[in-house]
């Protein structure tokens, strides 16, 4: 896997589960290594990847915004200031100072992608946790993440989504079994990700209904014996 994602750009990633997606985001932001070769990141980085990653269950929201803060070099100054918008943003206003052990995996979502959102990142990294969020929610991130772009940080995001992958993002990198099998155009590599979809699909159908008929000739056949 080779690529360079641009300053200020939207960049995406797809691909069916177990291509490589989350585990190519993983080793962008240093949670993993790469079994050979290396990852150059040139800018402040932030992430939003499976769920609840980052966080302690037993303490508070708004402690675990504060120590995600700390982590990513603020001063806690810095971070209680950004707090009321980060509350604002996730709705979570009712619920920041209780024990995140009690929150619903949407409530998960809204505050981890708040904190990754508001820190001032040069790079966005997104999972594809934003599914978990309603939809009102998801409208919101996309909005935050018009503005980060507008500011000219940089988005890499992996989705399943791909009306919207093509719609918003300005390159799209299609990884296949661990391997890039198409980088580029949105529109290219998206057609090209579904039609390859769509033959699996259709190889898979043909081959559980040649199955079934198989058995039914067996079937068929045993009875045929015993008579």
């Amino acid at each position: 896997v080779s690529f360079e994602v641009r300053r200020g750009e939207f960049f995406s990633i797809v691909g069916a589960n177990g291509s490589g997606k989350s585990t190519l985001l993983r080793i962008l932001a240093g949670l993993s290594k790469p079994t050979s070769g290396s990852v150059e990141v040139c800018g402040r980085l932030t992430t939003i990847l499976e769920l609840g990653s980052g966080f302690h269950p037993q303490v508070s929201g708004r402690d675990n915004a504060i120590m995600n803060g700390l982590l990513a070099g603020m001063t806690r100054r810095e971070v209680e200031a950004l707090l009321p918008a980060i509350v604002d943003f996730a709705g979570l206003h009712e619920f920041i100072d209780q024990p995140m052990r009690t929150y619903s995996s949407g409530m998960y979502v809204r505050l981890g992608f708040a904190i990754a959102a508001f820190m001032d990142p040069e790079i966005l990294l997104v999972d594809e946790v934003l599914a978990v969020g309603d939809e009102a929610f998801a409208h919101r991130c996309l909005r935050r993440i018009e503005e980060l772009l507008a500011a000219g940080r940089t988005v890499i995001f992996v989705s399943h989504a791909l009306g919207l992958v093509e719609e918003l993002c300005s390159r799209v990198l299609w990884l296949d079994g661990g391997r890039v099998r198409l980088l580029g155009d949105p529109r290219r590599v998206v057609d090209g990700y579904r039609q390859d979809v769509a033959e699996d699909e259709g190889r898979a159908h043909r081959e559980a209904k040649e199955e079934r008929e198989r058995e039914e000739e067996g079937a068929h056949a045993a009875v045929v014996a015993e008579d």
